[in-house]
C-alpha cells in the first residue's frame, strides 16, 4: 500500500509540476518581451536595467536619474543583487530580452515554489511515529497544486521581480527551521542537527540577498530555536546548530556589506532601501489612510547625496514621523490592514492583477479560515508547528506596521498554504461522502 502510495505520489506530483510550469510560460508568452507596459510594475524597468548595466560591464548603477534617489552612473544598492546578477546571467546568455528572464524564471519558478510547499505540508503533516502518512501525502500534494495554480504565484512567476525565488527560498528555511524544531524535541545530536543547520544558513542567505526584509525574522526564529532547545533540555546543540547557520548567513552578506564600504565609504549592511520605505510609508500625505501605491516626494535639500546618506537621512525622517504623531501613525498602520489583505479588484489595478489577486487569495481564504479552525481542533498540531504561524503573525504585523501591499502578503500564503490544503481535503471528504450515502 505504501509503495503503491509513493509511486502514485510521485506521478501525481509530476503532473502538478507539469501544469504549474505550462500555466507560468504562458504567461510569460503573454507578457512578452517588454517592461513598460502599464500593467507591469517599476521593479520591473529597474532589474531589466541593472541587468543590461551589469553586462556591459557598468556595475551596479543606471544610465539615467532612477527612482527614488539614484542619480546616473552612480553605484546603487536599492535592489536585490543576486536577482540583479541572476537577470544579468541570462541576459549575457540570451541577449538583453526580458522575456528570455521571464521564460527561464517562469521554468524555475513553477518547478520550486510548488515543490517547497509540497515539502513543507509533508513536514507540517509529519508524525514521530509515521502515523497518518497517507493523509499527509494528500495533503501535500493538495497544497502543491493549490500553488501551481494560485493566480498570483502564475503571474510573479512571469514578471522580472523577487517574489518567486524569495518566497521559494523562504519555505526552504521553514521547512528546515520545523525540521530542527521536531528535532529538538527529541534527542538530538550535533551529527543529526549539522545538516539541518547548514541547509538553514544556506536558505536564509540566499532569501536574504533576494529580499532584506526577511532580517527582522531571522532572530525570531533563532530565539525560538533557541527557546525550544533550553525547554527540551538540549541547548547546547541548539547553539551550535544555529551559530553555524548564522555564520553561514553572515557569509552571504559580508561581501556585500564590504562592496557597500568601498562604494559609499562607509557602512551599509545590505540594501539601502530601508529609510525610503519608512519614510514613504509614514509620510503625512497619507493622513490616516495608506496609499500603497503613492510614493512620497523626496525631501527639499536631499538630492544628490550617496545612497548611503540618503538612506539613513530618510530613515532619521521616517521614525521622526512617527515620534511626532503616534496617534496618526497608529491609525495609519491600521488602514494597512486593508492594504495588506486585499483580495477584491479595485479600479486602481490593472485588469490582470485583479484577476490574480481575486483569483488566488480571494478563493483560498475560505479554506484557509476552515482549515485553521481543524488545526486548532487537532491535539498537538499547533504546538508542533508554532513555527509556522509565528511567522505568518510577524510577518504580517512587520508590514502592517511599516509598508503593505497585497505581493508582500504572498509569503505567508505559502506559508499557510498546507493548512488551506488541510481544509480543502477536509471539506472534499465529506462531500464525497455525503454523495455516497446519497447514492447508496
Amino acid at each position: 500500500m505504501g509503495r503503491a502510495l509513493k509511486l502514485d505520489s510521485r506521478r501525481w506530483l509530476a503532473l502538478i509540476l507539469l501544469l504549474s510550469v505550462m500555466l507560468r510560460v504562458g504567461v510569460a508568452l503573454y507578457l512578452g518581451d517588454v517592461v513598460d507596459a502599464p500593467e507591469l510594475l517599476t521593479d520591473q524597468r529597474s532589474y531589466n536595467a541593472l541587468g543590461e548595466r551589469l553586462v556591459t560591464g557598468y556595475g551596479f548603477s543606471f544610465a539615467d536619474n532612477w527612482y527614488p534617489f539614484t542619480r546616473a552612473g552612480e553605484p546603487t544598492s536599492h535592489w536585490s543583487f543576486l536577482y540583479s546578477l541572476l537577470v544579468a546571467g541570462v541576459y549575457a546568455v540570451a541577449g538583453a530580452h526580458p522575456l528570455a528572464m521571464r521564460l527561464v524564471q517562469a521554468v524555475l519558478g513553477g518547478l520550486l515554489l510548488p515543490w517547497m510547499v509540497y515539502r513543507l505540508a509533508r513536514t507540517v503533516f509529519s508524525t514521530p511515529a509515521g502515523e497518518g502518512r497517507e493523509e499527509a501525502e494528500i495533503i501535500a500534494l493538495v497544497s502543491a497544486l493549490i500553488a501551481a495554480v494560485y493566480g498570483y504565484f502564475v503571474l510573479y512567476a512571469a514578471t522580472l521581480m523577487t517574489e518567486t525565488f524569495f518566497i521559494s527560498t523562504l519555505l526552504w528555511s521553514l521547512e528546515r527551521g520545523l525540521a530542527l524544531a521536531r528535532r529538538l524535541r527529541d534527542e538530538p545530536t550535533l551529527g543529526t542537527l549539522w545538516p539541518l543547520g547548514l541547509a538553514l544558513g544556506l536558505s536564509l542567505g540566499l532569501a536574504t540577498l533576494l529580499r532584506q526584509s526577511i532580517l527582522p525574522w531571522v532572530p525570531v526564529l533563532f530565539l525560538y530555536l533557541l527557546w525550544l532547545g533550553w525547554r527540551r533540555g538540549h541547548l547546547r546543540v541548539a547553539f551550535v546548530t544555529l551559530t553555524l547557520a548564522g555564520v553561514i548567513l553572515l557569509a552571504f552578506i559580508v561581501p556585500w556589506t564590504v562592496r557597500n564600504y568601498l562604494a559609499y565609504d562607509g557602512f551599509l549592511l545590505l540594501n539601502s532601501n530601508t529609510g525610503y520605505a519608512m519614510y514613504s510609508a509614514q509620510h503625512p500625505m497619507h493622513g490616516t489612510s495608506f496609499s500603497e501605491f503613492a510614493a512620497a516626494p523626496l525631501p527639499e535639500g536631499t538630492w544628490g547625496r550617496s545612497e548611503l546618506e540618503m538612506d539613513r537621512e530618510l530613515l532619521r525622517q521616517g521614525i521622526q514621523f512617527v515620534i511626532d504623531d503616534p496617534g496618526r501613525y497608529l491609525l495609519l498602520s491600521l488602514s494597512r490592514v486593508r492594504a495588506f489583505i486585499e483580495f477584491w479588484p479595485t479600479p486602481d489595478t490593472t485588469l490582470l492583477h485583479n484577476i490574480g489577486r481575486t483569483g488566488s487569495f480571494g478563493l483560498l481564504l475560505p479554506f484557509l479560515l476552515y482549515g485553521l479552525v481543524l488545526a486548532l481542533r487537532r491535539s498537538g498540531f499547533v504546538r508542533d508547528n508554532a513555527l509556522l504561524f509565528l511567522f505568518a503573525g510577524f510577518y504580517t504585523i512587520l508590514h502592517v506596521l511599516t509598508w503593505a501591499m497585497v505581493r508582500y502578503r504572498l509569503p505567508v500564503d505559502a506559508a499557510l498554504m498546507p493548512v488551506a490544503a488541510l481544509g480543502a481535503v477536509d471539506l472534499w471528504q465529506r462531500v464525497r461522502a455525503f454523495a455516497i450515502r446519497r447514492v447508496a
